[in-house]
């Protein structure tokens, strides 16, 4: 069965960042099609939206777009009714909602929720402690972090941690290395929530011969022995069963479901270091 595409125009007034989370997650429901993204960010004049208009009039689809100034976004509806493209107001239907809600009208402000507020700092703060502190460095003050990740070579430790740090939660990943014991700290740190990360041993070979691969290195070594890998697995679930540490699989998680998992167990531990 061929695979079916569509031209999809992603309009938006700021990042698109909004916009293309919504749409892939909506069009990954559809097996068997596919959308040719055009992604339109800081559309914000009439110049710039007429380098957009052209291209959907080149290329009718779906049109999905942020865009909070009306002047362009009927300008905007107007082409695509012309063209036959449905077109939707992602942000439309919650913003009458809240207002229906709230009894209050919304504020044209394109682009405010990447303003400079503390919100935004505290992002870049967690970034830095996150970069600073990947594969077991500055391993003296894992107690000023938020999350701690532990497992094994390619258990996806890092860039969980990236993503936890644009979320704005300082994450400190530690390497579980077979004879080297891992940081007395760990034994001790009470603020942090630890999390260990493991993986099947197939999965975990698969990643590790992909990375040996890319590198022309050799392949003859316990990095990759299945046996040697299911081991190490074991001895890290075992460390973690020994301190109660909660234990995540990602071998079929993406980073995405990974990190939405510890942010599920963060929000329950920070409740809990409140109490005490």
């Amino acid at each position: 069965m061929g695979r079916s595409y569509f031209h999809l125009h992603l309009v938006s007034d700021s990042t698109g960042e909004t916009l293309i989370t919504v749409a892939r997650a909506a069009v990954a429901q559809y097996e068997g099609i596919a959308a040719i993204e055009h992604v339109y960010p800081l559309v914000r004049s009439n110049t710039q939206l007429e380098r957009v208009l052209s291209e959907i009039e080149a290329a009718p689809g779906i049109v999905l777009y942020t865009l909070v100034e009306q002047d362009l976004a009927g300008r905007l509806e107007e082409v695509c009714r012309a063209t036959g493209s449905p077109h939707l107001s992602v942000l439309a239907p919650v913003h009458a909602l809240l207002s229906s809600y709230l009894g209050a009208h919304s504020t044209a402000r394109p682009g405010a929720q990447h303003m400079l507020n503390a919100e935004y700092f505290k992002r870049i703060d967690a970034m830095n402690f996150t970069l600073l502190h990947d594969d077991g460095h500055l391993p003296h003050d894992l107690e000023e972090a938020d999350v701690i990740l532990l497992g094994v070579s390619r258990t996806s430790k890092t860039p969980t941690a990236v993503y936890l740090a644009n979320r704005g939660v300082k994450t400190a990943n530690v390497p579980l290395v077979p004879g080297v014991p891992p940081p007395a700290v760990l034994e001790t740190t009470r603020r942090p929530l630890i999390v260990g990360l493991v993986a099947t041993p197939e999965r975990i070979v698969q990643i590790r011969q992909n990375r040996l691969l890319s590198l022309n290195a050799d392949d003859d070594t316990a990095y990759v022995d299945r046996d040697a890998v299911a081991e190490e697995i074991a001895a890290s679930r075992r460390l973690f069963a020994r301190h109660n540490w909660p234990v995540i699989d990602v071998t079929r998680r993406s980073i995405e479901e990974t990190a939405a998992a510890i942010l599920d167990l963060y929000r329950d531990h920070r409740l809990r270091f409140i109490v005490e």
